[in-house]
C-alpha cells in the first residue's frame, strides 16, 4: 500500500485548511484539500471558538481526502493559534465552549496578576513575552470570575491538543504549543510549577508535554469510519502554527530572521536555548518552542488583522472590496501621509477599525486619513516600519546583524507591504511560501515517519519545491526620513 500522502491541518484565527502533502524525488507536491472559515461567535458578550463545527470542518477535510484518493494516508497532523484552551471533565466531556483570545475578559487582568507574582519573576520562570491573551491570564480570570469549570476539570488541553484529542481519545499536550501558555519553565523542560503553586491552579489537569513529530495515537473507531478512513496514524507536528511555518523556511547559511505575516505578524530568530535576562523582558521579547530542540526567539506583533477589521467594517457598510483591490488602491495614494503605533491597544480589538485609526491619528496631532487608499496605505507602511523598530532591537539583544529576513505565511500574498518591508528594513526580504504552516506541518510529519531526515533537509526540499520572491530595498532615504517620523507616534 502506497502510504505517502500526508494530510496537513492548518487552523488559523480566521480560517482553516487541509492539504495533502506527497514527499518524491527530494521535492514536495503540495494538494488543497479543503478550505473554511474560522470566526468566533459572540453568546451574550462573550467571544468564543466554535470548536464543535471547528471539529466537523476537520472531519470534513479528511472526507474529501477519502473521496479523492483510493490510498490511505500515512498520518494526519494539525496545528492552530496558541494560547487558548479547553477543560474536560472526568468523562472526557468539554465543560465550556474554549473563550477566544481577543474576550474581554483579560482587560486589566495582566497587572492584577502581578500583585500575586511580580512581572519579573512571572518572565523568569517562562521567557514568554506579556501579552493580556496568554494563557496565564485567562486562567487567571476564570478562577477570578467563573471558577466553577476549573474547578470541576479533570483536564486541560490547548486548541490543537483538543482536536488532537477528539480524533484519537488521548490526551497530550505539544511543546511548541504549551510553552505559549507563558505556563511553561522553558529551561527546566517542565509546567513552571512554582506558577501553579502562586496562583491556585490546579497542576494535576495539565497534560504530559510531548515533543514535536510525537505520535498522539490513531483515529478513533468512531472517526475512521464517519470520515471513510482506517485507523490512520494521527501525529503532533509543531502544533503551534508559527513553530510548524518556521520549520518551513528555506534559508540558507547565511544570517536570518524570519516574519510569519498574517493576521499576527511574529518577528524573530531561529536559536539553539531561551534567553532570559533583563533586556529581553524590557523588550517583551519571547522564547517559544520551535523544532529539533530550538526556540524562536521572537516579539509577537499586530499584523494584518488592522486591514482585515477594516475591510469587515466596511461590508457592514455595503462596500465590498478584495484584499488585492485595497493593495492596488494603496499603491496611488499619498506615501507617508501619516503613521500609526500597529501595536496600539485600541488596535487589538474589534470593532470600527477605521475610526479607531482616525482616532489616533487626530489624538497625535496627524491628519486623519479620510480615502479607502490612504487609509490602507498608511496602515502597511507603518507596519512595514514597525518591522524596523523591532528589527533593530531583535539585532540588539542577540548582538548581531541580520542579512536576510524570510516572511512566510499568508500575508506574503501582499507583494506592496514585502516591497515596503524591504524598504523600511533595508534588508533583502525572501518570501514565500504562503501555506508556510502547512508545509512545516507536513514536513514535521514527514520525519516521524522516516520519509525525511531532518529539519535541515526539509528546508532544502522546500527551497526546491517552491518558487521564492526576493524584493531589495528602494528608495531607503525616503525611508529613513519616515522611520525618524514613525518613532515619534511609536514612543508616545
Amino acid at each position: 500500500m502506497n502510504r505517502s500522502n500526508i494530510i496537513a491541518i492548518d487552523l488559523g484565527a480566521n480560517s482553516g485548511r487541509a492539504v495533502v502533502g506527497r514527499f518524491a524525488g527530494g521535492e514536495l507536491d503540495i494538494e488543497e484539500l479543503h478550505r473554511f472559515s474560522n470566526g468566533p461567535v459572540t453568546v451574550h458578550g462573550r467571544l468564543y471558538w466554535d470548536v464543535l463545527r471547528m471539529f466537523e470542518e476537520i472531519k470534513e477535510s479528511l472526507r474529501a481526502y477519502s473521496a479523492s484518493y483510493d490510498e490511505e494516508p500515512a498520518s494526519i497532523g494539525i496545528d492552530s493559534w496558541g494560547v487558548d484552551y479547553g477543560l474536560f471533565d472526568e468523562n472526557g466531556e468539554l465543560l465550556r465552549n474554549p473563550i477566544h483570545y481577543r474576550d474581554a475578559r483579560t482587560d486589566g487582568k495582566m497587572d492584577e496578576a502581578f500583585e500575586v507574582v511580580p512581572r519579573d519573576e512571572i518572565f523568569g520562570e517562562t521567557g514568554i513575552q506579556f501579552m493580556e491573551l496568554n494563557t496565564l491570564y485567562q486562567l487567571f480570570a476564570q478562577k477570578k470570575e467563573d471558577p466553577s469549570a476549573l474547578d470541576a476539570a479533570e483536564s486541560f488541553l490547548m486548541m490543537s491538543d483538543v482536536f488532537n484529542y477528539f480524533l484519537t481519545g488521548k490526551q497530550v499536550t505539544e511543546f511548541s504549543l504549551a510553552t505559549t501558555s507563558q505556563l511553561y519553565d522553558p529551561v527546566n523542560k517542565k509546567w513552571a510549577t512554582k506558577l501553579f503553586d502562586d496562583f491556585g491552579f490546579p497542576l494535576d489537569i495539565m497534560q504530559d508535554v510531548v515533543e514535536p513529530g510525537t505520535r498522539v495515537g490513531t483515529l478513533t473507531e468512531e472517526v475512521a469510519d464517519d470520515v471513510g478512513l482506517g485507523r490512520v496514524p494521527v501525529i503532533a507536528p509543531a502544533t503551534h502554527d508559527t513553530a510548524s511555518a518556521v520549520a518551513a523556511i528555506p534559508a540558507e547559511d547565511e544570517s536570518w530572521a524570519f516574519i510569519s505575516s498574517g493576521t499576527w505578524s511574529l518577528m524573530g530568530k531561529e536559536i539553539t536555548d531561551p534567553v532570559i535576562n533583563q533586556d529581553v523582558l524590557e523588550a517583551n521579547f519571547t522564547n517559544e518552542g520551535g523544532v529539533g530542540g530550538t526556540y524562536r526567539f521572537l516579539r509577537n506583533l499586530t499584523g494584518l488583522w488592522i486591514i482585515q477589521e477594516c475591510k469587515r467594517e466596511w461590508e457592514k457598510r455595503g462596500e465590498e472590496y478584495t484584499y488585492a483591490e485595497l493593495t492596488d488602491m494603496a499603491k496611488e495614494a499619498e506615501p507617508f501621509f501619516s503613521f500609526i503605533d500597529t501595536d496600539y491597544e485600541d488596535f487589538l480589538s474589534p470593532g470600527n477599525m477605521p475610526e479607531k485609526i482616525r482616532s489616533f491619528c487626530r489624538e497625535t496631532g496627524q491628519e486623519p486619513p479620510d480615502e479607502r487608499s490612504q487609509l490602507v496605505r498608511v496602515v502597511l507602511e507603518s507596519l512595514a516600519l514597525n518591522y524596523r523598530y523591532i528589527m533593530e532591537i531583535l539585532e540588539s539583544l542577540l548582538d548581531e546583524r541580520i542579512e536576510t529576513v524570510h516572511i512566510v505565511g499568508g500575508g506574503v500574498r501582499n507583494k506592496l507591504l514585502s516591497q515596503f518591508s524591504a524598504d523600511a528594513m533595508d534588508k533583502k526580504i525572501v518570501t514565500r511560501p504562503a501555506e508556510a504552516t502547512s508545509i512545516g506541518n507536513a514536513l514535521i510529519q514527514g520525519i516521524q515517519l522516516g520519509q525525511i531526515d531532518s529539519v535541515a533537509e526539509g528546508r532544502k526540499i522546500v527551497g526546491k519545491s517552491i518558487d521564492l520572491e526576493t524584493y531589495h530595498p528602494e528608495d531607503t532615504g525616503k525611508w529613513q526620513n519616515a522611520y525618524e517620523e514613525f518613532c515619534k507616534y511609536k514612543e508616545l
